[in-house]
């Protein structure tokens, strides 16, 4: 039994925010796997039952709030006596990664996500696979909680797509061949665009003599109007 687990808060008015990714790409997985099944609930979530290739999964979505993930993963771990390191994937967001990219890691830090930090302390430790879906940097003048409780733009849902069907491939690939493989085959490097440089402009022959010529007549201007502020100055100290 493998358990794969999407991360998310229940609820109408939080459906496909940013913090829901985890569930998104879970429904996709549900959707090839466990098309037409009735979903249960146990272990405070919703889950279904599942074969992806040689493997029997449950699929589950946690229906308490994020910072409570952890009690149905831990549940559903103790009753089927799993060993988070070998039989667990769990699918969550990730605002450090750009829109329609994913990393797949083999364990790691909560990284300040509470479903995460709920999952790791209910588990007694971070050493489980999971699959961060990118979400989007914190824009700035905005908190991370309004951020990540906000539904995706129009202009991302291209890339949003992208995202979720590779999370759910990945995942697909985690099982049948293992999480390194998964690894290489998914987790693209990050390119940072390059800083756009200043427009150089040329200036022509003839642009260029006007501008000196420019600049002798405004220094000779100046040269003269100091002269007389110098000349008043003098005959003000004189009538004083």
């Amino acid at each position: 039994m493998k358990l794969i687990v999407g991360l998310g808060n229940p609820g109408a008015q939080y459906e496909r925010t940013r913090h829901n990714a985890g569930f998104m790409a879970l429904d996709l997985l549900a959707n090839r796997h466990a098309a037409g099944q009735i979903p249960k609930s146990r272990f405070n979530a919703v889950t279904l039952d599942a074969i992806i290739g040689t493997h029997k999964v449950l699929l589950m979505k946690p229906t308490k709030f994020m910072n409570l993930s952890g009690q149905s993963v831990a549940e559903a771990i103790r009753f089927y006596k799993l060993d988070p390191v070998e039989d667990l994937i769990v699918l969550v967001d990730d605002i450090a990664l750009p829109v329609g990219h994913i990393r797949v890691r083999k364990a790691g830090s909560a990284g300040g996500h509470n479903g995460l930090s709920d999952i790791d302390r209910l588990l007694g430790g971070v050493d489980y696979p999971r699959i961060r879906i990118g979400v989007g940097n914190v824009p700035k003048l905005m908190s991370q909680s309004d951020w990540v409780l906000s539904r995706f733009m129009k202009e991302e849902h291209a890339d949003v797509d992208r995202s979720l069907k590779a999370a759910a491939d990945a995942t697909e690939c985690m099982l049948d061949e293992g999480v390194t493989k998964a690894m290489n085959a998914f987790n693209t490097k990050l390119v940072k665009p390059k800083p756009e440089q200043p427009e150089s402009k040329e200036v022509s022959p003839e642009q260029s003599d006007s501008d000196s010529q420019s600049d002798t007549e405004n220094k000779s201007q100046e040269n003269t109007s100091a002269q007389q502020g110098l000349d008043k100055n003098m005959e003000n100290n004189n009538v004083n």
